[in-house]
């Protein structure tokens, strides 16, 4: 399994957010600069974690985004979902429905114990783990 640049960048915007929020609404530019990602793709990106509620956005001259609850409620898994959906490597764990062999598949217990597994380790981190954990990046460079 692979998750998308959807993902991936945004999870990056999501803690660029945090890490320079403090200094007022962090800008689509602003992001897109630091982690060298285009800006119109961005956009979409933010737009979905905006109405996702993970985000806010604050209009005017200095405005920009700004997190929409505190960075150790926000889990990875859940920015993982908004863009991604489901994390599981095949459709019969979310649908089981979608097989006609889900009753008696021995293998589909394998690919539900993965995706069991997948999502508590994205649970188990939060956007403030994320920043502490850039921080001591930057302090040991």
């Amino acid at each position: 399994m692979r998750l998308s640049t959807k993902s991936r960048y945004g999870t990056r915007a999501v803690l660029d957010i945090a890490l320079y929020e403090h200094e007022g609404p962090v800008t689509l530019n602003d992001i897109a600069r630091r982690q060298h990602l285009s800006k119109k793709y961005l956009g979409q990106i933010v737009t979905r974690l905006l109405a996702a509620g993970i985000l806010e956005s604050m209009r005017g001259p200095h405005g920009g985004y700004v997190l929409a609850r505190d960075p150790a409620s926000i889990r990875v898994a859940e920015i993982i979902r908004v863009l991604e959906g489901s994390v599981s490597p095949v459709r019969c764990v979310e649908v089981p429905a979608s097989c006609r062999r889900t009753k008696t598949c021995v293998t589909r217990q394998v690919w539900a114990t993965l995706t069991q597994s997948i999502e508590s380790a994205m649970d188990g981190i939060s956007i403030a783990d994320l920043v502490e954990q850039h921080k001591a990046k930057e302090r040991s460079s």
